[in-house]
């Protein structure tokens, strides 16, 4: 298991999808909202070898309760401009569409982390503060500080789509 740390630079493209990695860091919550917002305004933080987490975290008295992965597909149309601003990695659940596959290329990779573990990440959490608080909880950019957090490689930056290639052998076997 390889562990990596935020800022996050070329050592990404070397991962494979289906590798195991830890991270630790900084990252950055944002679902629907917050990426529409920085779509208008602009990215409240350096983009550059950051993470963003597909999340909506439960906070409470200045500490996460909760962070489980929302379903990323939903910010595939928002994704692009992320990476082209830096962003390195992309955290969530369920998998990215073919574009976003396709944007990562030579650039980032896609991390997994388990959907329905929102108090186990939220354990390897602490809370370093917060953009636009005003969307609302889930909707606010949150930053948090990760402590070894355990995620699968998901897409890598060669184009290998863990989930697809799963999609495709649960297809065969239907098949059968």
């Amino acid at each position: 298991m390889r562990e990596l740390t935020t800022p996050l630079g070329d050592e990404v493209l070397d991962l494979r999808a289906g590798d195991r990695i830890t991270l630790s860091g900084i990252v950055y919550t944002a679902r629907d909202e917050a990426h529409r917002r920085m779509l208008e305004r602009g990215i409240p933080f350096d983009p550059r070898g950051a993470a963003v987490y597909h999340c909506g975290p439960l906070v409470r008295d200045g500490r996460v309760l909760a962070a489980g992965p929302t379903t990323s597909a939903r910010m595939n149309a928002f994704t692009a401009f992320l990476l082209d601003r830096g962003v390195r990695a992309l955290i969530g659940k369920g998998g990215m569409g073919g574009e976003v596959v396709e944007h990562l290329r030579g650039r980032g990779v896609y991390l997994a982390f388990t959907g329905g573990c929102a108090v186990l990440a939220a354990s390897r959490m602490a809370l370093e503060g917060v953009y636009w608080e005003d969307l609302g909880m889930a909707e606010a950019i949150w930053i948090l500080r990760l402590d070894r957090l355990p995620l699968v490689v998901g897409i890598d930056a060669r184009g290998t789509d863990l989930f697809a290639s799963v999609m495709e052998r649960a297809r065969g076997c239907a098949r059968l």
